[in-house]
C-alpha cells in the first residue's frame, strides 16, 4: 500500500505452521473460528453453556496499539465457494434488517432479547466494520453494492458535486440530487448495480422499506422495467409513487415521531408489502437507535428505549415470516450501518479557519484559494478553490498543529497525511458514473477521539463539526466505537450458535447474499463471501498468513511533531479499517 511523504507501514506478520497460527492466546480469538475451519463432532463453540451464552455480548476490540497481529488471511474469497449455477429465487428468501447506529456493546439478553435469541440461532459477527466515513448513506450504499465508497461514488453523506449544484453541498440521497445524478451519468449515479437491481434482473421480486431517506439509495428503480412489481419506501415516500396511496389507506400516513415511524415502516412490510407473499429480497431499515442517540447520546435512557423498540420491530418481522411458514427458508441479517460516539467538543471550523487567515465558507464562492467546508459530523471534507496547492498545504499544516484533528487524508498524499486511497474514498480518474466525479475533496479530516465515558457511562468521546452540540451523539470518525458495528446472521445457510471473530464488513453483505441466491455479480466486488460462517463445511476457505498492520505518518514542525496512525485488517484481498487517530506533540512533552 503506497503513500507519499514520510508515511510508513509498520507491519507485524506471524507466519507459522497451522498449530501455532491458530493459537487463541496469540491472536486474541476464540475456539469458535478455529472449529469452523477444523470441524469436529458436536458443537465446538461451547455455546451449550448458559454462562458462555451470557458472555456472547459483543465486545469492542482491545485498545488501539501501534502494531499487532490478529486474524487472518483467507484467500480465494472472491471466487464462488458454494454452488451457484442456478439462481435460487424460489426456495430462498433474504431479509436484511438495519438498526441504524446500533453499537454492538448494547446487545444483551435484557436490552435486546429478540436479537440476542437470533444470535444464538445463527452466527454473531464480533469483529464487524462499517466503511469510512462511518455514516449512513455511505454504508447503506456499501451494503447493497459490495464495493468501497470510492468505487460506488458515494463517499460521504454530504459532498460537493458542482455538476449537480455549483455552489452548495448536496445530500447524496436527496431525490432531486439522485435524479439529476442519474441523468448526467446515464443511470450510474451509483456506479455499480445494487443488490435489488441484480435480484430483479434475475427475475426476483424485491421490497425495500426504510424509515429514513437512505432507502432511495438501496433501490431507486422500483416500478420500472424488471422492477415493475417491486417497491421502495423511504421516509414516508415511495417508488412507484402510486403505491403510497394504498399503503396510507391501510396504515395511515407515515408519522413524524421516530419510534412511531419505525413501527409504521415495519407494518408496511408485514401488513402490506408481504401481504401476498414474501419477495426474494427484503430490506427493513429502522431509524433507531440512531435518531434518538443523535438527540441525546449513546446509553441515554431514551436511547435504550429506542433500542428496545428496534428489537420489538425485529420480533414483528420474524413473527410475520413464521406466520407465512418461511422462517426455515429465509436468511435473516441484522446489521447496523455504523457505531456511535458522544461529542466532547463541537468545533466551529469556519470561524477557526477564518480567524487563522483562511477564506472558509460552507458554500462555494468559486474563488481560487477559498475553502469550502462540507461537514459530516465526525468527518469534514475540504474543497479548495482551483485546487490551489499552496492553500491546501497551508491548510493541512494548520490542521496538523490543531488540537482536534484525528486522521488527515489528502488527494496528493501530502507529508504527514495518508492518501485518499488509504481510506478507500478516492474515486477512479475516469469513467462513466458518479465514482469518476473529478471534483474529489482536496482534504478529508476525521476528528480526534478517546475512550473516555459520557454522562451515561458509555465509552467513546469525539470532537465533531459545528452541526451538533457537546454532549449529543454523532459518528463518522475513525474511532473504534464508530468503526465497529453490529452483524448477526441466521437462517438455513448459516451455522447455529456460533461466533465469528474474523474481520467482516458491511460491504460483505452483497457478495454473501448473491452467493446464497446463486446470482453472479457483473463485476468483482471488494467485499467477500462470509463462507466461514456458512453451513457448507466442504467449501471452507483455506488458512494462510494472517495480518493486521498499522500505517503511520508524521511531520515535524519547529514547535513539535504531528503523528497519525491507521490500523488495518486484511482477509485475502479485502481490507477493513479498524481505527485511526492522531495528535500534535510539543517539543519536550511526553
Amino acid at each position: 500500500m503506497g503513500r507519499s511523504g514520510p508515511a510508513k507501514a509498520v507491519v507485524s506478520d506471524r507466519i507459522n505452521n497451522i498449530g501455532h497460527v491458530l493459537s487463541r492466546e496469540a491472536f486474541n480469538t476464540t475456539r469458535s473460528w478455529i472449529d469452523t475451519v477444523i470441524p469436529k463432532p458436536g458443537n465446538g463453540f461451547e455455546l451449550g453453556s448458559p454462562g458462555l451464552l451470557r458472555s456472547l455480548r459483543f465486545n469492542m476490540l482491545p485498545k488501539y496499539c501501534t502494531s499487532t497481529c490478529i486474524l487472518v488471511l483467507v484467500f480465494s474469497l472472491h471466487i464462488s465457494l458454494l454452488a451457484a449455477d442456478t439462481p435460487r429465487l424460489n426456495d430462498r428468501h433474504i431479509l436484511v434488517v438495519v438498526w441504524d447506529g446500533m453499537r454492538p456493546d448494547f446487545i444483551g439478553e435484557e436490552t435486546t432479547p429478540t436479537l440476542w435469541k437470533l444470535a444464538r440461532e445463527g452466527v454473531a459477527f464480533r469483529n464487524h466494520h462499517p466503511v469510512y466515513p462511518s455514516a449512513t448513506m455511505v454504508n447503506g450504499t456499501a451494503m447493497v453494492t459490495g464495493v468501497y465508497p470510492g468505487k460506488s461514488g458515494i463517499i460521504a453523506n454530504y459532498v460537493y458535486r458542482p455538476d449537480i449544484d455549483a455552489h452548495n453541498p448536496i445530500a447524496v440521497e436527496n431525490p432531486a440530487v439522485v435524479k439529476k445524478g442519474d441523468q448526467i451519468s446515464h443511470g450510474k449515479y451509483i456506479s455499480v448495480p445494487t443488490l435489488a437491481e441484480l435480484v430483479q434482473r434475475g427475475g426476483g421480486r424485491t421490497a425495500v422499506a426504510s424509515a429514513k431517506t437512505v432507502g432511495l439509495l438501496l433501490d431507486r428503480g422500483s416500478g420500472i422495467g424488471p422492477a415493475k412489481d417491486c417497491v421502495t419506501l423511504f421516509a414516508g415516500r415511495a417508488l412507484p409513487d402510486a403505491i403510497l396511496g394504498p399503503i396510507a389507506s391501510a396504515l395511515g400516513s407515515s408519522p413524524s415521531a421516530h419510534l412511531q415511524r419505525d413501527r409504521w415502516t415495519t407494518n408496511a412490510v408485514t401488513d402490506f408489502l408481504w401481504k401476498h407473499g414474501v419477495p426474494t429480497f427484503s430490506v427493513l431499515w429502522l431509524g433507531e437507535p440512531d435518531l434518538t442517540q443523535h438527540e441525546t447520546a449513546p446509553g441515554a435512557p431514551s436511547a435504550l428505549v429506542a433500542i428496545k423498540s428496534s428489537d420489538d420491530n425485529l420480533a414483528a418481522v420474524l413473527s410475520a415470516l413464521g406466520q407465512q411458514g418461511l422462517r426455515k427458508t429465509t436468511d435473516v441479517f441484522v446489521v447496523s450501518d455504523h457505531g456511535f460516539s458522544t461529542i466532547n467538543r463541537s468545533i466551529d471550523l469556519r470561524k477557526i479557519l477564518n480567524d487563522a487567515g483562511f477564506a472558509a465558507n460552507t458554500e462555494f464562492k468559486d474563488k481560487p484559494g477559498d475553502i469550502m467546508l462540507v461537514g459530516n459530523g465526525g468527518t469534514v471534507l475540504f474543497y479548495v478553490g482551483g485546487h490551489d496547492a499552496t492553500v491546501t498545504s497551508r491548510l493541512v499544516e494548520f490542521l496538523q498543529q490543531s488540537d482536534f484533528a484525528g486522521v488527515i487524508f489528502t488527494k496528493p498524499g501530502l507529508p504527514g497525511t495518508f492518501h485518499l486511497t488509504d481510506a478507500k474514498i478516492d474515486p477512479p480518474p475516469s469513467g462513466d458514473g458518479a465514482a469518476s466525479n473529478p471534483n474529489k475533496p482536496d482534504v478529508v479530516m476525521a476528528f480526534r477521539w478517546s475512550d473516555l465515558k459520557n454522562q451515561f457511562g458509555t465509552p467513546g468521546m469525539i470532537d465533531a463539526d459545528w452541526q451538533r452540540i457537546a454532549g449529543e451523539g454523532t459518528h463518522a470518525t475513525l474511532s473504534r466505537f464508530d468503526m465497529h458495528n453490529t452483524l448477526v446472521a441466521a437462517g438455513p445457510d448459516f451455522r447455529v450458535g456460533e461466533t465469528d471473530d474474523l474481520p467482516t464488513g458491511n460491504f460483505d453483505l452483497a457478495p454473501t447474499i448473491l452467493q446464497i441466491l446463486g446470482i453472479e455479480a457483473p463485476q468483482k466486488m471488494d467485499g467477500r463471501v462470509l463462507s466461514e460462517a456458512m453451513v457448507n463445511g466442504n467449501h471452507l476457505p483455506a488458512i494462510g498468513k494472517m495480518e493486521t498492520k498499522t500505517i503511520e505518518a508524521k511531520k515535524d514542525f519547529a514547535a513539535g511533531t504531528w503523528k497519525q496512525s491507521l490500523r488495518i485488517s486484511r482477509v485475502g484481498s479485502t481490507i477493513y479499517l479498524d481505527e485511526g487517530n492522531g495528535a500534535f506533540s510539543l517539543k519536550g512533552s511526553k
